[in-house]
């Protein structure tokens, strides 16, 4: 018999044992908040540039000149796309476009300049963006290899708190929540960034 099997024995036991009556978690979660859209999205920038990220906003009519401009100042020649981005986004786009799939080795990922996807929702009071895995988001190895992130955000997505936020996800979707480009600290509490993800994080919020 494994170790593992040991452990998960030594669970199931424990939960033979113990007390079977399910107990209701009385949830008082402050729901149903709103903001105008200037003010949520005051309040969503200015969370998100204190992580130290780009913030710019574009209407869905500039959006393709708009991404040309800001991909060419941050000398993007090859993008990594999920499968399912909106291309009208990048008619305006001179370099390459690498569609990403499962095919694709993690590791060639970090080859790319840069990587543009979409969103699920976000919260404006932490800043906070949630992928869940969507076709215009990708995979998770595509917004954690390559060491520049641009995520477009639909301004309608932006929820003013993270119960509201919530509410708008699938539960059965892998949800991965960024707040910022990758950072850490080093035992001298020196910033230290893209150590587990991309350095930089830049965020257009459509309008």
């Amino acid at each position: 018999m494994s170790s593992r099997d040991v452990v998960l024995g030594r669970i199931r036991d424990a939960l033979t044992l113990s007390e079977s009556a399910p107990v209701e978690v009385v949830r008082r979660y402050r729901t149903g908040r709103t903001l105008p859209d200037d003010h949520r999205y005051e309040l969503f920038a200015d969370r998100v540039r204190d992580y130290k990220a780009e913030v710019h906003c574009y209407s869905a009519a500039d959006l393709p000149g708009a991404l040309s401009e800001l991909l060419a100042g941050l000398g993007v020649q090859s993008l990594g796309v999920p499968a399912g981005l909106d291309r009208s986004w990048l008619a305006e786009f001179g370099g390459r476009i690498v569609v990403d799939s499962p095919e694709v080795p993690a590791p060639d990922l970090g080859q790319l300049d840069g990587v543009l996807t979409g969103s699920a929702v976000s919260c404006a009071a932490t800043g906070t963006i949630f992928l869940d895995g969507s076709a215009d988001q990708g995979r998770r190895a595509l917004t954690l290899v390559p060491d520049l992130h641009i995520c477009v955000v639909g301004l309608d997505t932006i929820e003013v708190g993270v119960p509201e936020a919530l509410a708008r996800l699938v539960p059965d979707r892998p949800t991965t929540l960024i707040s910022g480009p990758s950072a850490t600290s080093d035992i001298e509490l020196e910033r230290v960034e893209g150590v587990h993800g991309p350095r930089t994080l830049v965020v257009v919020v459509v309008d």
